[in-house]
């Protein structure tokens, strides 16, 4: 993650607020993540976990409205259905594979309501 983070960070990208799911291992990679973008706000959120319930996770974090970015650290299967809940309205769409340590960025679609894929990086395009 130290790897993707710094890409990322060399890259420009910025994160306002990053969420972990308070196991171990995501709050280890939000703290790598923050220390990377220079994040102020690291928050530990319920119902990340792996099979957390993505609908009530995108009702609660999610406002299109709201100014800054979230970035969501989190485990598999949750941040499959959860970007697929975003872009395709469907949890089990398979919009996107995460990989571990990896980073897909979601934007706000033409259409309303849903999100695009902006970007994604993988430890092995940064090397």
């Amino acid at each position: 993650m130290q790897l993707v983070a710094g890409h990322a960070a060399l890259c420009g990208v910025r994160v306002d607020r990053i969420v972990h799911s308070g196991k171990l291992r995501a709050e280890q990679t939000a703290g790598i993540l923050a220390d990377a973008l220079g994040c102020p706000v690291v928050d530990q959120v319920d119902g990340l976990n792996p099979n957390g319930d993505v609908r009530h996770a995108a009702r609660n974090l999610v406002d299109p409205m709201a100014e800054g970015s979230l970035a969501v650290v989190g485990h598999l299967p949750f941040l499959d259905r959860f970007a697929s809940l975003l872009v395709a309205g469907e949890p089990e769409a398979q919009v996107v594979a995460f990989r571990n340590a990896g980073l897909v960025k979601l934007v706000p679609s033409s259409l309303g309501g849903t999100y695009a894929v902006g970007w994604v990086l993988t430890a092995e395009l940064t090397g």
